[in-house]
């Protein structure tokens, strides 16, 4: 099958030298003629060439008038474009090559010139068109192996998730629905002056999947204190908060084997920080107040509002009012103070999706010492 044949647009106002142009170009290209800079603008409305040889000096719009109008288009600026002309000064040459001109090929023809000039330009056109494509398709090609291996990873990370849940007895979609009141009550928070331009900075799509991990150190527990159905002693609870410490070290174990840091830091932060209290009497480390980050600020929160509505080997599911009761109490001492105001501004939306997980009704209630000694 023959290659469909390039398409030469010749712009001269001179008549012999478009007939004699034309002449040269018509056995090896398809050729359009045109006397005036206007009358080619007009056409390129209509169709686009592959290659357009200008001529410079034309009467009421002259070549450089042209090329700046083409080259000020999205739809025409990559048309490559040879100037025409008499001229042999430098600085005329140099004025066309910074307007976009390509090439400059001067008249009289020389048709053995003309021909090789075209054909070595439309060459690199053509090699500049398959480079382009071979990149998208490269690019396309990158984008789906990065997509996939993006899904591979919250797959396993979910995996594991959902093991240490499976350990913990709890069941109901606990990572799914930890991770939407997250994002419930980031969103909220961000629409708050103070917490606007510390959010701003992060990723938050990154700090919803690390979430996920908040309690894969619970993957090291003894199942017998993990599940223990009552309130655990004060050696069993000692014993159970080593969990932080142990989480921690899995996320560093894995930053050593990998270069996504920026996910493992988030991912450190929460398991670090999300049992820390207010008022400094939480753990691992007792962190008081702001020197607790944000993170682990609002995490807190979610974390305690579905330990308290899900049932556990320890406990019934409390009411949503309920744990909104208890939270509230946990103002300024477990909680931070502007977090609990957030979250009773939001905890409706919480509600909903609760409600939404859940085949069956909350259980009755335990007394709130019992709840806790197990947070």
């Amino acid at each position: 099958m023959q290659s469909k044949r390039k398409v030469i647009f010749l712009v001269d106002d001179d008549m012999v030298n478009l007939t004699y142009g034309n002449d040269i170009i018509a056995g090896f290209y398809d050729v359009f003629t045109f006397n005036s800079g206007s009358r080619l603008l007009k056409m390129l409305e209509k169709r686009t060439p592959d290659l357009i040889l200008l001529d410079v000096e034309m009467p009421e719009m002259s070549g450089y008038e042209v090329i700046k109008l083409i080259k000020g288009k999205e739809e025409t600026k990559d048309i490559p474009i040879i100037f025409l002309t008499a001229k042999s000064d430098a600085d005329s040459e140099l004025m066309g090559l910074t307007l976009g001109a390509i090439d400059y090929i001067h008249k009289p023809f020389s048709t053995y010139l003309l021909l090789k000039r075209l054909e070595i330009h439309l060459l690199i056109e053509s090699q500049r068109h398959e480079l382009v494509k071979f990149n998208n398709n490269l690019q396309d090609m990158v984008e789906e192996k990065t997509k996939a291996v993006v899904q591979l990873q919250e797959a396993i990370l979910m995996t594991v998730a959902e093991l240490v849940d499976s350990r913990d007895d709890i069941t109901g979609n606990h990572i799914e629905h930890t991770t939407q009141y997250l994002k419930i009550l980031i969103e909220a928070a961000q629409k708050r002056a103070k917490y606007k331009k510390i959010i701003a900075k992060w990723n938050i799509a990154l700090v919803l999947q690390s979430a996920q991990l908040h309690d894969v150190g619970k993957i090291a527990i003894k199942d017998g204190i993990l599940n223990k159905p009552g309130k655990l002693t004060d050696e069993e609870f000692d014993y159970m908060k080593r969990h932080v410490i142990i989480g921690e070290k899995v996320i560093d174990k894995i930053k050593n084997k990998t270069s996504d840091h920026d996910y493992l830091e988030q991912a450190k932060i929460l398991v670090s920080t999300h049992h820390e209290r207010w008022d400094g009497s939480g753990y691992p480390r007792g962190l008081r107040g702001n020197e607790i980050p944000l993170q682990g600020r609002l995490m807190a929160v979610v974390d305690v509002y579905d330990a308290l509505i899900s049932e556990r080997p320890y406990k019934k599911a409390f009411s949503h009012e309920k744990a909104v009761s208890i939270i509230l109490e946990g103002k300024g001492t477990q909680f931070d103070p502007d977090i609990v105001d957030i979250f009773m501004e939001v905890n409706h939306k919480f509600k909903s999706i609760a409600e939404n997980g859940k085949n069956e009704q909350p259980h009755s209630e335990l007394q709130g010492k019992v709840v806790n000694s197990i947070l």
